[in-house]
């Protein structure tokens, strides 16, 4: 397998660095002074600099304004964004509006995208369920009725639901079995929003949804829609975990590389460098395992297992691996990890929302060992 990247995708690279390059990360709101919610909505001055650098319409064919790249393209830009703690929702957005181009209607995607690839509209996804442990799908149910669908249920830890315009939310149909998806506005009837909290400091939303009624034309109900979808977003938020990971050994090496103990650089000392040679490993292994997850999501190629398999791998080492990175960091700088006038202690926050974004590696080992069990290998 050849993970060289396209001229393409390494020009997006260079886009969101220079965007990104404005973020100050010791700027970001912090949780730990901060009582209650961080902030009432996203950076919008990003989010502006985004869409003027195209890379909100990153992944939508040519017809909608887009570049018409892949998932790679977008985990590469993610990747970036997770170094600055960008405080945008660049994989929410980009990914239901991805899933509105491959499986919605075409008065949808007429309805939707331009304006959401020049960042006029924000879109998110309800992709917790009720725990976060259940699939998404099995909180919500959906039924048929005189040309419309009805929606009943609780979505819970929405990402910037209070500020998108709409939530892409999965539910499960009571006449086919089946998971649709259905666009739902932020304000509309028998919608309601109850505030939550990340441990970013971020607001989040508990999505009540009662008897709403969502038009036809908004609803998805092509065959793997959400599995799709659910892939691409566990998929980004590997991408975010790589790029906050290698941020916080960056931070580590540099304060290691300073700070003297016994007139010497505490990073000269053994048990020092083995502990950050470690966490380059599980960085190493985070990547390429987040390569080939997203590789398999582009270009829906086959394998010997089901492209949800390399997810699981992906979401196995991102989700050990991040907590892993950022407890050794805290380690190695000791109580100045905890000041807050060092950012360090915003990373550790993020960190910890991606962990539990991502949900347990038992989980996704369980996951995995249950597809090994469904197509034996070889």
């Amino acid at each position: 397998m050849d993970f060289t990247f396209t001229e393409e995708q390494q020009a997006a690279v260079e886009a969101a660095k220079a965007v990104f390059a404005g973020v100050a990360p010791d700027g970001v709101p912090s949780p730990a002074l901060t009582a209650g919610a961080v902030a009432d909505d996203f950076d919008r001055a990003l989010w502006s600099r985004l869409a003027d650098a195209d890379l909100l319409s990153l992944l939508l064919d040519d017809r909608h304004g887009g570049a018409g790249l892949d998932a790679v393209a977008l985990c590469l830009v993610l990747r970036e964004s997770a170094k600055v703690l960008a405080r945008v929702p660049l994989l929410e957005s980009t990914a239901a509006a991805v899933a509105v181009q491959t499986y919605g209607g075409e008065e949808l995607q007429a309805d939707l995208l331009v304006r959401a690839g020049r960042g006029e509209l924000v879109l998110t996804v309800a992709a917790n369920g009720r725990t976060g442990h259940d699939g998404a799908e099995l909180a919500v149910t959906a039924r048929q009725e005189d040309g419309a669908w009805v929606l009943d249920g609780l979505q819970t830890a929405v990402p910037w639901a209070r500020n998108a315009d709409f939530v892409l939310v999965p539910a499960l149909s009571t006449g086919t079995a089946r998971s649709v998806l259905a666009l739902v506005p932020r304000d509309h009837q028998g919608a309601t929003l109850a505030e939550q909290i990340s441990t970013t400091g971020e607001l989040l939303g508990e999505l009540h949804l009662d008897s709403v009624r969502i038009p036809a034309r908004d609803v998805i109900d092509a065959d793997g829609a959400w599995e799709w979808l659910r892939n691409l977003l566990a998929t980004g938020t590997c991408a975010l975990a790589l790029g906050l990971g290698e941020r916080v050994l960056g931070m580590t090496s540099e304060y290691t590389g300073k700070r003297e103990q016994f007139g010497h650089p505490v990073a000269t000392f053994q048990a020092v460098a083995v502990q950050a040679a470690d966490r380059y490993i599980d960085l190493r292994a985070m990547e390429a395992t987040l390569w080939q997850a997203a590789w398999r999501i582009s270009t829906g190629a086959g394998g010997a297992l089901p492209a949800s398999g390399d997810v699981a791998v992906a979401k196995v080492w991102a989700s050990e691996g991040v907590r892993r990175v950022v407890q050794t960091a805290q380690h190695l700088h000791g109580g100045f990890g905890a000041d807050t006038d060092y950012s360090l202690h915003r990373y550790h926050a993020w960190a910890k929302h991606l962990e539990l974004s991502l949900g347990p590696a038992a989980a996704h080992e369980e996951a995995l060992g249950d597809l090994l069990a469904a197509h034996p290998l070889g």
